[in-house]
Formats: C-alpha cells, sequence, structure tokens
C-alpha cells in the first residue's frame, strides 16, 4: 500500500492546505500518483499552541471538514509533525501526537545550528513516554550538520523520514544510500503544502527509488507495532 508518511493536507490548520477546496485537489492527485495511504501530519509547535488538546481540536475539525466531502483517498492517518523545542519532552500529554494507533512519531529539528539539548530531548521522550521517534527529511540537515553531529542523529532509536524531493540532488540520494544500508528504517512523504510550490510528488519517488525501497517504507506501518 504506497502510503504518504508526511503530508499537510489537512484544510487551515498550518503552513499546508488552505482551504477544503485545495485539500481536495492534493489528495487527488496523489491518489492518480498511486498513494492509497496518507499520514496527515500538521505543524505542532508548542510555543504557538494553547496545549495539546486545543491542537488536537482544531485538527479533529479540520479532519471532519476534509472528510465530509469524500477525498479520493479516504485511508487517512492523524499524526503530527512535531518541532524539538527545549522541554518538549516534558510536555504533558505529547504521546497523543504519534500517528493514530502507534506509538510512532514524527519530530522535526529546528532550523538552528545543533546542540546536544536536541538529541536529549528526543532520548527522553522515546524512552519517558515509550515512543518510536521518526525524524522528519533529515537530508535537509546534512549541509549544516557534521558528520559527529550527524551520527549523533543516526544513533538514536529512530527511523529516519525522506521527503520525496531527495531523489532531486546526487548528494540527496547517497545520504539516502548511507541510511539504509547502515540498516535504518526508512519512511517516506511527499511533505506536500500545496498545488503549486510544493505539490504532491510520488511520481517522483516511483520514478526514481529502487522498488524494494518503497516496499521497505510502505511495510512499516503494517508491521507489529514494537517500541524499538
Amino acid at each position: 500500500m504506497l502510503t504518504d508518511h508526511h503530508s499537510h493536507i489537512l484544510p487551515g490548520i498550518d503552513d499546508g492546505s488552505k482551504n477544503v477546496k485545495m485539500s481536495l485537489e492534493m489528495i487527488r492527485t496523489l491518489k492518480e500518483q498511486g498513494v492509497e495511504r496518507i499520514v496527515a501530519t500538521p505543524h505542532f509547535y508548542a510555543h504557538r499552541e494553547d496545549g495539546i488538546d486545543a491542537y488536537l481540536q482544531k485538527r479533529q475539525n479540520a479532519f471532519d471538514a476534509l472528510m465530509q466531502q469524500n477525498p479520493a483517498v479516504s485511508n487517512i492517518i492523524l499524526g503530527a509533525e512535531v518541532a524539538i523545542e527545549r522541554g518538549i519532552s516534558e510536555l504533558d500529554g505529547i504521546q497523543k501526537l504519534a500517528f493514530q494507533g502507534t506509538d510512532y512519531i514524527l519530530l522535526e529539528f529546528p532550523y538552528t545550528s545543533f546542540a546536544n539539548w536536541m538529541i536529549e530531548e528526543i532520548e527522553n521522550i522515546t524512552y519517558n513516554f515509550k515512543l518510536t521517534p521518526i525524524i522528519a527529511h533529515l537530508h535537509r540537515y546534512t549541509d549544516d550538520y557534521s558528520k559527529e553531529q550527524m551520527q549523533s542523529v543516526l544513533a538514536l532509536n529512530a527511523l529516519i523520514q525522506f521527503n520525496n524531493e531527495v531523489f532531486e540532488t546526487w548528494s540527496g540520494k547517497r545520504f539516502l544510500k548511507s541510511v539504509i544500508s547502515s540498516g535504518h528504517e526508512i519512511l517516506f512523504g511527499s511533505d506536500t503544502h500545496n498545488m503549486k510550490s510544493r505539490k504532491p510528488n510520488f511520481d517522483l519517488l516511483l520514478k526514481k527509488a529502487k522498488p524494494e525501497w518503497i516496499e521497505r517504507s510502505n511495510s512499516v506501518l503494517d508491521k507489529p507495532n514494537v517500541h524499538i
């Protein structure tokens, strides 16, 4: 089952889809590209929200508005793209942001200089809440993190998520291959936000990725949900 593990298809909740019409178009395009299952991962920034429950209500309202219009893909799993901030691991109820029905939680590194506290926050989330972290689009940080810093990220008990855009550059493909060779579980996602600058791109994945890589990604959510 071709799965988009990272998307911003829910209408009006973050910097992704602006309205239901746009969401329907994005989902229809994903369907045309072969996607049968979508994980909706709107941004969660703790410092911007009035708590997790308020965020979850906004997410549910957006989801309900979308589903009332019978989107082309109905198999939509609710999740979040959680920004790593100082103290995020102490946020009560953070487990509610995991992919629906699983212990997988998608975490995004901040676009700032690497710091050890980021690793500590992920480790605390992993062990205090018994969650399995997924590191969002790690390939975006290869130019900013040193080899040692990147190794500290890869040393985490985490899955690594790649945006399909990784196939647009030679360096991105090289990094992807190195992560796969190291034995990490991988996930692919469009990280689609709209139909222009951040449009669905599973056509790129299907054209460039090895079938076994795609199969490896698609199988993750179908495996027994065992904490790593």
